[in-house]
């Protein structure tokens, strides 16, 4: 199940939706290692700049020791093996790292596809929130999905990358503010309008059944989405709720 784009205008350009849209995109091709650099290994730049829940835990970069057991023996939960020092990347910053990773990803379908679902869903949340409360609210909850995955993978030393937590967070306020908004869906071969809620709780429904090998980070897509569906309600408790559709003038459309 694939969302193209969404029937729900908004009444202000999602500036902050194309900035992270940009960010994501620049960094990908820009400042991650290509298949053609050979001055540094894709694995080596994801150590030096993304989040491992060991390091998070411990709040050190993995030792000498655990990276090569994780890297060289494939062992995905090596933290404490070995000696805490030397550290295999000694200046590395491992709290910073969470909100970096959010920016990084790990191939053009993984970048693809979280742009995609930030561009159908992201214009809408922003245009409720407001451009700086909105980019507060993706930060946000790209920190709590990857402290969720973290929670349940406190002995990984594997590094996890990606905003798809963050857009979870982004679709589970949508859910709240938009259940009823119509989505251009891909089910399978056959593209269908189907109202908002049931592509998104479709969406969440399936993160359960994710293969564990797969390498998917399913614990920080419902963290995140959680996330969103609370701060959404605590958004609408405290403005005395909110319209499902914006007022007809100064519209653009997405």
């Amino acid at each position: 199940m694939l969302p193209l784009r969404d029937d729900n205008p908004t009444q202000h350009r999602p500036i902050v939706t194309w900035l992270i849209i940009g960010i994501c995109v620049i960094a990908y091709f820009f400042w991650q290692p290509t298949p053609f650099d050979e001055t540094v290994s894709d694995t080596q730049f994801t150590v030096e700049h993304a989040a491992i829940p060991c390091e998070v835990i411990h709040g050190r970069p993995l030792s000498i020791d655990e990276a090569r057991a994780t890297f060289n023996l494939g062992n995905t939960e090596a933290c404490g093996i070995g000696q805490p020092r030397p550290a295999a990347i000694p200046d590395k910053l491992v709290y910073p790292a969470v909100l970096v990773s959010i920016f990084l990803h790990g191939s053009l379908i993984h970048l693809g596809g979280n742009m995609l679902f930030l561009w159908v869903f992201g214009n809408n949340v922003e245009d409720r929130l407001g451009k700086l409360a909105f980019a507060l609210f993706f930060l946000g909850g790209g920190i709590v999905a990857a402290l969720g995955h973290i929670a349940v993978n406190a002995h990984s030393t594997v590094p996890v990358i990606g905003a798809s937590g963050a857009i979870a967070a982004v679709m589970g306020a949508y859910l709240v503010w938009y259940p009823n908004a119509r989505v251009l869906t891909l089910v399978f071969i056959v593209i269908v309008r189907l109202r908002a809620m049931w592509v998104l709780l479709a969406w969440f429904v399936l993160q359960f059944f994710t293969n564990p090998n797969t390498g998917v980070a399913w614990m920080a897509h419902v963290t995140g989405f959680v996330y969103g569906v609370i701060v959404a309600l605590l958004v609408s408790a405290l403005t005395g709720g909110y319209r499902d559709r914006p007022a007809p003038q100064q519209r653009y459309y997405y």
